[in-house]
């Protein structure tokens, strides 16, 4: 078995009628209607109302969990209470 050479890996001189281009760069005409947007790094907000959602989004949770999570503990509560009392253990 040959091992392939670098040359032909698709890299290196550009000839003509060849399609592709160089590593990362496909020949293929700039596309139209493309726009992007950048946003310096001393501007950027990562943290921008992290706060604010963190409370909000604490609250959803508990309250879809509460009723999963306290009826069991209610009765456990109930039954070691009723356990004290009558002296059961």
């Amino acid at each position: 078995m040959r091992n392939t050479l670098p040359r032909f890996s698709g890299g290196g001189e550009d000839r003509p009628g060849k399609y592709l281009g160089g590593w990362g760069n496909l020949g293929s005409q700039p596309q139209k209607g493309v726009v992007s947007y950048g946003l310096s790094q001393n501007r950027q907000r990562p943290f921008a109302g992290a706060g604010h959602a963190a409370i909000f989004n604490t609250w959803r949770r508990f309250c879809g969990q509460v009723l999963f999570i306290a009826p069991p503990l209610l009765i456990a509560y109930a039954v070691m209470d009723w356990a004290v009392d009558r002296r059961v253990t």
